[in-house]
């Protein structure tokens, strides 16, 4: 028996934390929303994530960031395989070094 209060007093204490931080009213405000839908969405799990403001970033931005990703990565090859080209016809370009002779 002394389990079971122990039980029930930590629900109360965690349902007058959610309720002091304004988790319950937010999230009856959105079931409310979602209640009063004519049209019930096929996925309401994603319909409380785009109400609550949390939902992730929408799938079309991340195929357009990978794919920016995926030509900047071939831009960057193709510029470091320039800079090795321009390097090598500098190198062909330039007298080679002669040894310092000493003076004496």
């Amino acid at each position: 028996m002394t389990s079971y209060r122990a039980a029930d007093s930590k629900r109360e204490e965690f349902r007058k934390y959610l309720e002091k931080a304004g988790v319950l009213d937010t999230l009856t405000k959105v079931l409310v929303v979602l209640y009063e839908e004519p049209e019930k969405p096929n996925n309401a799990l994603d319909f409380l994530k785009q109400h609550l403001n949390v939902s992730g970033p929408e799938a079309a931005d991340v195929e357009s960031l990978k794919l920016e990703v995926t030509e900047l990565r071939q831009k960057c090859e193709q510029l470091q395989e320039e800079n090795s080209e321009l390097k090598a016809k500098i190198q062909q370009l330039e007298p080679p070094a002669e040894p310092e002779v000493p003076e004496n």
